[in-house]
């Protein structure tokens, strides 16, 4: 079973739902993999600058390998949701009903993957209309667990418990030994 987290990541994302999340990950012993459209880039976040190295690209990743996968908001789901290898990683991940993580503009790229039709989600109060549109049930709540398989948030002041719900469904998914 495997004990690594997919993050799927480029210029732009926003710090705290990116260090937060992947603090508490690798906290819990899971191993992060931040992957763009090429492998060995060094991405900068959108307020501090925080320079992040890519580890795969995306043609280099495969669903199979992940215990589940996270998408920090930001600038950066708007720019990935743009690459049809990004969306069809993303499809795949859900083919697998491996844990997915959305906060804030991050389900934007689950949107446009075309993953969220009947579910119930949140984020960022700006795309509650392309959730809807889309087919999910939008709820302004701190944060939404649908189908034991997707987890979303609105805004880094719910880190806490999207966190939480995060390490909760990786537990039901992979219980400890």
């Amino acid at each position: 079973m495997s004990r690594s987290i997919a993050v799927l990541v480029t210029e732009g994302f926003e710090d705290s739902e990116y260090l937060s999340p992947v603090d508490a990950l690798r906290a819990a012993g899971y191993a992060i993999f931040n992957i763009d459209v090429e492998p060995g880039r060094i991405v900068k976040s959108r307020a501090e600058q925080l320079p992040l190295r890519i580890d795969l690209g995306i043609d280099q990743a495969r669903a199979a390998d992940y215990a589940g996968l996270l998408i920090p908001g930001g600038r950066s789901p708007g720019v990935l949701r743009r690459d049809p290898r990004v969306l069809q990683f993303v499809r795949d991940c859900d083919a697998r009903r491996l844990p997915i993580f959305a906060i804030c503009h991050g389900p934007l790229l689950l949107v446009s993957a075309g993953v969220v039709r009947g579910r119930a989600m949140t984020g960022v109060a700006q795309i509650a209309d392309d959730l809807q549109h889309a087919g999910a049930s939008y709820e302004d709540s701190p944060v939404v667990v649908a189908d034991r398989q997707l987890v979303t948030s609105r805004t880094p002041e719910d880190l806490p418990l999207f966190n939480a719900a995060m390490l909760q469904l990786l537990a039901e998914h992979h219980p400890p030994l």
